[in-house]
């Protein structure tokens, strides 16, 4: 059975990031929102675990959400609202990592 997750919290507050990904199955996607597009600031210690990783076509950040944080954006691919609704409805499950 496939997931999606989903992290919206901060990398740098707690150790969700780092839980979610060990979780991570290999069919599984992770889709960062809100403050969680920190992870995707090169340098940070959360963009070296999501590049170690892996998550070749299975990361994807909230376009809107990398917009409102300036948050340049080289690992994950982009979505928009409708296509986050995309994702939800291909995976089998959806987690959201509260």
């Amino acid at each position: 059975m496939t997931t999606l997750h989903v992290i919206a919290h901060s990398p740098f507050g707690d150790e969700r990031l780092a839980s979610c990904l060990r979780l991570l199955g290999a069919d599984d996607a992770l889709l960062l929102c809100g403050d969680a597009v920190y992870a995707l600031r090169s340098g940070s210690e959360a963009y070296r675990q999501l590049q170690a990783a892996s998550l070749a076509q299975r990361l994807f950040a909230l376009d809107e959400d990398l917009q409102a944080r300036a948050v340049g954006n080289d690992l994950a691919k982009a979505v928009d609202y409708a296509g986050f609704v995309e994702l939800s409805l291909h995976y089998d499950k959806v987690n959201s990592w509260l």
